[in-house]
């Protein structure tokens, strides 16, 4: 029983070397300021949630404004939010959803969501 409590331990504390060989940008592509984003956001959460969004540059400043309200992230401003939102829109916009493969939700719904926003 002893061991298996020093094998939980000495999991949690080296973590799973699966996880530590992934790339935290692979969700990311190539364009300006993608490090920063990519730093940014998978600070609390994986790249393919943000890579499933493809929403508009104005959704996304939502989105941006709903994460600090709500969840306490640290809030983007002046040039900071231009450069995540350029490279937001540009890498993940609704116009990109073609471009990648098509991941489920990636483009817009065929009717109105009831529950969003606008």
């Amino acid at each position: 029983m002893r061991v298996v409590g020093y094998a939980l331990v000495l999991a949690v504390l080296l973590g799973d070397p699966a996880v530590a060989e992934e790339d935290p940008f692979a969700d990311f592509p190539e364009g300006p300021n993608r490090e920063i984003v990519a730093a940014f956001c998978s600070a609390c959460h994986s790249g393919r949630i943000v890579a499933r969004q493809r929403l508009s540059r104005e959704r996304w400043d939502d989105a941006l404004s709903w994460m600090t309200e709500r969840h306490g992230m640290p809030p983007l401003e002046g040039e900071y939010r231009e450069m995540f939102l350029d490279y937001l829109a540009a890498a993940f916009g609704e116009e990109t959803a073609d471009q990648h493969r098509r991941l489920p939700f990636a483009s817009p719904p065929a009717r109105k969501n009831p529950f969003a926003a606008n």
